[in-house]
């Protein structure tokens, strides 16, 4: 009953939101899709997964502040049991605001609140600045911080710095700073550095250190090619133990202390005259990901990604690789948005 009611003060509060701010403004659009996906290996002989779900909520734009509310909504039929009864699942997917400030050829704004980062061009790999290297498959990589972030953007330049926590507490969280460069119209790079400082402010803690960086350049339209880097580099503390862990003097690691990675992934886009809008390759390597996922995993991975619209309808199709390179998956992700 108390998840019951927390789901429906959910749904009023985002509802409020969007009416109070329609009758406040002609900026605000409605925003609603409903999305289906289902993946399968070929080892298998059903879906390994398979869920509906829908997106709903509105956007404000003006020139002093932009804002965001989204709201999720998985029916009952899909593990949304409480006292054995079926509800609707309903997550606060998005909510932010965002305060601007233009002077001219200095434009600096103020986000908070709730939302995405993602760098992944195809959907399977990338975003190696925020998301866990174990964490690897189709659409899984964006990324959710409950966030403060200052930004400042001049010429080509964007620059942003955040305080940002995935855990809803900022007893334990990172400190966050990436520039983006759009050097000339078809080349775009981008850097990230991302450590956990905030979480030794408490408890004892082993620093994760993040350096990403993410580069595209366009030939031609659907002829791109793209990647992502990354260096992650773990420290040592004999104060964190298991022990120290479990007792609340200290906080788990990231990644297993004195640990280094070096992920890549590239990838290429390539026009067919119509046939798609996008079709991607990519590949991708993850050093010692054995050791990294404890089992008998492969480091290199690859994917295949299709997108192709039908009016208000978005479908992708990806086939890619699980454990290891031959481990063949197929999945497809159809949104349908409402407008």
């Amino acid at each position: 009953m108390k998840q019951l009611f927390k789901n429906t003060a959910a749904v009023v509060l985002g509802l409020g939101f969007i009416v109070s701010a329609m009758a406040a403004s002609d900026d605000v659009q409605l925003k609603a899709n409903i999305q289906t996906q289902g993946k399968a290996s070929y080892e298998n002989d059903a879906f390994d997964s398979f869920w509906f779900r829908a997106n709903f909520g509105g956007k404000y734009t003006s020139e002093d502040m932009d804002a965001q509310v989204m709201i999720r909504m998985y029916g009952p039929k899909f593990g949304n049991t409480i006292d054995e009864k079926s509800y609707d699942k309903f997550l606060a997917d998005l909510y932010w605001a965002d305060y601007k400030l233009d002077l001219g050829t200095n434009k600096l704004d103020l986000k908070l609140g709730h939302w995405k980062t993602d760098w992944s061009q195809a959907g399977n790999f990338g975003t190696y600045i925020d998301r866990e290297l174990t964490a690897r498959g189709f659409l899984m990589r964006d990324y959710s911080h409950d966030a403060f972030e200052a930004g400042w953007k001049y010429g080509p330049s964007a620059l942003h710095a955040m305080i940002a926590t995935s855990d809803s507490k900022f007893k334990t969280g990172y400190v966050r700073v990436e520039e983006r460069l759009q050097l000339a119209k078809p080349f775009e790079v981008g850097a990230a550095y991302r450590v956990n400082a905030i979480d030794a402010m408490y408890l004892s803690a082993v620093q994760t250190h993040r350096i990403a960086g993410t580069a595209s350049f366009t030939l031609i339209k659907n002829l791109r090619l793209y990647g992502e880097v990354a260096y992650i580099t773990t420290g040592k503390d004999d104060e964190v133990t298991d022990e120290t862990v479990d007792a609340g003097f200290a906080i788990a690691p990231e990644y297993e202390q004195g640990s280094d990675y070096l992920p890549f992934f590239v990838g290429v886009e390539l026009p067919t005259a119509g046939l798609f809008d996008n079709l991607m390759f990519e590949m991708e390597r993850i050093n010692d990901r054995d050791e990294l996922m404890n089992k008998d995993v492969s480091d290199f991975a690859w994917t295949v990604s299709m997108i192709k619209s039908f009016g208000n309808t978005k479908t992708q199709l990806n086939l890619f690789s699980e454990d290891e390179l031959n481990d063949v998956a197929v999945a497809l992700r159809i949104t349908t948005t409402i407008k």
